[in-house]
């Protein structure tokens, strides 16, 4: 990680935990927000007007935060205004790393080796982990955010004059709805896979793993329409899938949350098919970069050994874009 500014120690997976073993995340330090006069959005500073050409995304296709932005850039439209740099799905040493592998990006900008680099250039005294997604600012030369929920939302509004949608991933008649159901979803399965993948005690573990099953239970009995509220797809559903897809081919078998896989859910395998099918979304998932980026985790995986399955997600992937 990185201590003042310059990095000195081998990337691992656990920087922090609590007495009982819980493995802590790190909290996102640069949470300013692209709005359409730029004008300061909830938390930051202002100065970041929306504007085409003027962003660009780092990210890497193995994680789920990373990959909700994606998402959401997909689904409302703005390819063509929000520039992708994608990373190297293999943690190294020194952490995300750009280049050297299928489908994944050089620096274009600054012409970094890693991504610690880029977090550097926006505090040259930074300490903590360099962590996907970045939100980069190329006019003023600055890191906007490294939050994907901030992202998530900034997208879904900041670039409505640019870039019209009928589309409204955080509804106003559902926010407070929106904001209970996504306090669970985060803590218990979005982030519970990896406090079970992460647990350093048998009983931190057996904690985040009913809390896993938990929340998968109640999804797989609140759906009765095609989302989670109803015939409209909202955040919450773009939460829920990015741990769907990863489920079965790495927190089954990596992360040891193997009580059931999403394939044993009839409604959730259902709902993240079709989620998958909307137009752009399976371009976000790439199965290669998953398994390869998860089983690239040495304190877990020390040999490297990749599983050659799950076929039934292999199966499901080529079935909607011919992979």
């Amino acid at each position: 990680m990185l201590v003042n500014g310059t990095w000195t120690e081998d990337w691992q997976p656990v920087q922090h935990k609590d007495e009982q073993g819980r493995f802590i995340r790190q909290v996102s330090d640069f949470r300013n927000w692209i709005t359409a006069d730029g004008l300061p959005g909830p938390t930051g500073g202002g100065g970041f007007e929306a504007e085409a050409g003027r962003y660009r995304l780092y990210v890497a296709l193995i994680c789920p935060w990373a990959s909700r932005t994606l998402m959401a850039r997909k689904l409302k439209g703005l390819e063509n205004v929000i520039d992708v740099t994608v990373l190297n799905p293999e943690l190294t040493t020194q952490g995300w790393a750009f280049g050297g592998y299928t489908d994944t990006d050089e620096d274009p900008v600054f012409g970094s080796h890693y991504l610690h680099q880029i977090y550097t250039r926006a505090n040259p005294t930074y300490t903590g982990r360099a962590t996907v997604p970045v939100l980069w600012d190329t006019k003023r030369n600055v890191m906007v955010n490294n939050e994907s929920s901030d992202i998530l939302r900034m997208l879904d509004t900041a670039f409505e004059t640019i870039v019209p949608s009928t589309l409204r991933l955080y509804p106003a008649d559902l926010t407070d709805q929106l904001d209970n159901l996504n306090a669970p979803i985060y803590e218990k399965l979005n982030n519970g896979v990896y406090r079970a993948g992460f647990a350093t005690s048998q009983d931190a573990y057996d904690e985040a793993v009913g809390g896993v099953f938990e929340v998968l239970d109640m999804l797989e009995g609140r759906l009765e329409g095609s989302y989670l509220f109803g015939d409209a797809l909202t955040e919450t559903d773009i939460r829920v899938f990015v741990t769907l897809i990863r489920f079965d081919a790495a927190y089954h078998g990596l992360f040891k949350v193997n009580r059931r896989q999403i394939a044993d859910y009839p409604r959730l395998s259902a709902y993240m098919e079709r989620i998958l099918k909307l137009p752009g979304v399976s371009e976000t998932v790439n199965l290669d970069h998953i398994i390869r980026g998860y089983y690239s985790i040495k304190a877990l995986n020390p040999r490297g050994i990749r599983p050659v399955g799950p076929d039934h997600v292999r199966r499901l992937l080529a079935s909607v874009d011919g992979r």
